[in-house]
Order: structure tokens, then C-alpha cells, then sequence
């Protein structure tokens, strides 16, 4: 990327925009079906698991501006990376002591906190680090920043064998407290898909994700995984909610291959260690958490 583009790119540091939600009972409905879990509360003014809040602020873009990939063109908000592949690389989030709750209004103010040119084993990548401030009637519910990688076009690569978001290596794990398999199909991925209103082709279209990007099949939404991930967690440790995650993509979670949940059991300051193996038995996505006390 040559310098005049790199300024053009650094220019959009600093953009920012307001969409609003409501926190509704018919989605946190088919939220919880998703996660098969049945009699969950949903009367106005029942609070709800914070990390929920994920399906929300779905970007709605008109038909009109979507790209051939099934998402926003860039040029809008996010900026105009000049590389034509796009996937979630990390997100951080710390959740407020002010939990959501069934009919809450609330508003995310999103703003481009950083952009960073680099290079990696599969060629030239931008990250774009997008900072979101969440409010409700009662204040801050919770502030995420998200880390978006672009890439270059697919290439020849074996079959089987996808690149991570920035070709990183798959790093030490601690021993597993509990495992769990993590089973998924095309019906889950397009179920999570439509809740977030995400029309990334690469989730469902099995042609484009093969054909166009290069991968051996659909790819499981990282945001998919992660809610599965934190769902196991709080399972196996009884806690009530999060106080805080990290989470890192460090390869494709390919649709219908076998998979496990990870955990490690809680410190004393409620802080654990979560990640997905795959079929390899090679870290997916891994997320460093805290527990609420």
C-alpha cells in the first residue's frame, strides 16, 4: 500500500456514528432458542445476560450498497481498505454494572479508533479497530472494540489447510478444566446470521466461501462461537455473567467438521481461559474472560 493511500486511510481515524436498538423480547426469544435454552423470562424489564447484546445493532445496510461479499461496501463508515477480503480478528468488551433488560432503548456509539497496514504469511492485511460505546436508560452498559482485518484475494491453497485472520500460530494452551463438543450445522449458521441481520456470504453460501474466498467449506460465524464459547463457560462455573472478554480468531471454524469448547476453571479473581478446537485439534478462537463475582 503506498504512503498516499496509507494517509488516505489514516484520515478516517476518528469517524464516528450512532445506531440505535431496542432490546426486544421477540429476539432475546429466538436467541435463546438458538442456544436451546426453553422458559427463559422475557417480560418487559427483566434483565437479560449482558453478552446478548451481541445480535443487536445489526448495520441494515440497503440492498443497494451491499458488496459481493453480502456486507456494506466500504467508503461509508468503515474506511475504503483497498483489499477485498474481510473477517472479525479480536474483539474486547467490558461489560457496566447496568445489565440490559427487556425493553430498554439503547444506543451504540461507534467511532475508527485505529488503522494499522501489515504484513502477513498470506500477503498484505489492514486492521481496523472500531471502538463501540453501548448506553441505556441507566447509563453505559458496555464499551467493545473490535479488531476488522482485510486481506488480500484468496489463492491456490490446499484444501483443508485456511489461513488464519493474520496467519498467526496456534499458541500454548493451559490443561482443559471441562470440554465440551461443539456441533454445527448450516441451519445454526444461518440462525445466528439472520438474528444479527449479517449477510456475510461466506456463512451460507457454500460456493462463494469455496469458490471466491478460498475456504473448504461454510465458515462458522466467530461471533457464533464465541456466544457458545461463553454460554459452556458459565454453564461449567455457575457464574451468573461476565464481567469482561477478550477473544482472538486465529483460524477459520470450518461448518460441520467436529469441534470442542475448551475451559479452564476460574482463579481467584474469576479470570479463565476459553477456547475451540477444531478437527486438528488447533485453537479457533480463544478468549480470555472474567467472571462476575
Amino acid at each position: 500500500m503506498g504512503e498516499g493511500g496509507a494517509d488516505e486511510l489514516a484520515s478516517w481515524i476518528g469517524r464516528a456514528r450512532e445506531v440505535e436498538d431496542e432490546l426486544t423480547a421477540p429476539a432475546m426469544r429466538r436467541l435463546a432458542a438458538l442456544l436451546d435454552r426453553e422458559g427463559v423470562p422475557l417480560a418487559h424489564g427483566t434483565p437479560v445476560p449482558p453478552h446478548w447484546i451481541a445480535v443487536l445493532f445489526d448495520d441494515a445496510a440497503p440492498q443497494s450498497r451491499l458488496g459481493p461479499d453480502g456486507i456494506a461496501l466500504k467508503g461509508e463508515f468503515l474506511p475504503p481498505v483497498p483489499l477485498p477480503r474481510r473477517m472479525l480478528a479480536g474483539r474486547r468488551l467490558n461489560f457496566h454494572d447496568t445489565p440490559p433488560r427487556i425493553g430498554d432503548a439503547l444506543v451504540r456509539r461507534s467511532e475508527i479508533a485505529a488503522i494499522t497496514p501489515k504484513e502477513g504469511r498470506t500477503g498484505r492485511l489492514v486492521f481496523v479497530t472500531v471502538r463501540h460505546t453501548i448506553r441505556g436508560p441507566a447509563g453505559v452498559v458496555a464499551v467493545e472494540e473490535q479488531d476488522i482485518v482485510y486481506r488480500e484475494a484468496a489463492t491456490a491453497a490446499p484444501a483443508g489447510k485456511p489461513t488464519g485472520a493474520g496467519g498467526a500460530k496456534v499458541e500454548d494452551r493451559p490443561e482443559a478444566a471441562w470440554k465440551e463438543d461443539f456441533a454445527t450445522d448450516p441451519v445454526m449458521l444461518f440462525r445466528y446470521s439472520a438474528l444479527g441481520y449479517n449477510g456475510h456470504r461466506i456463512h451460507y453460501d457454500l460456493a462463494y466461501a469455496r469458490d471466491v474466498e478460498g475456504y473448504p467449506g461454510l465458515v462458522v460465524n466467530g461471533g457464533l462461537s464465541t456466544l457458545m464459547l461463553i454460554e459452556a463457560g458459565l454453564r461449567r462455573t455457575g457464574a451468573a455473567a461476565l464481567r469482561r472478554y477478550a477473544a482472538r480468531t486465529l483460524k477459520p471454524l470450518i461448518c460441520g467438521r467436529p469441534a470442542r469448547l475448551c475451559g479452564t476453571a476460574p482463579d481467584g479473581r474469576g479470570a479463565a481461559f476459553l477456547w475451540v478446537e477444531d478437527d486438528t485439534g488447533a485453537t479457533a478462537l480463544r478468549l480470555e474472560v472474567e467472571y462476575a463475582a
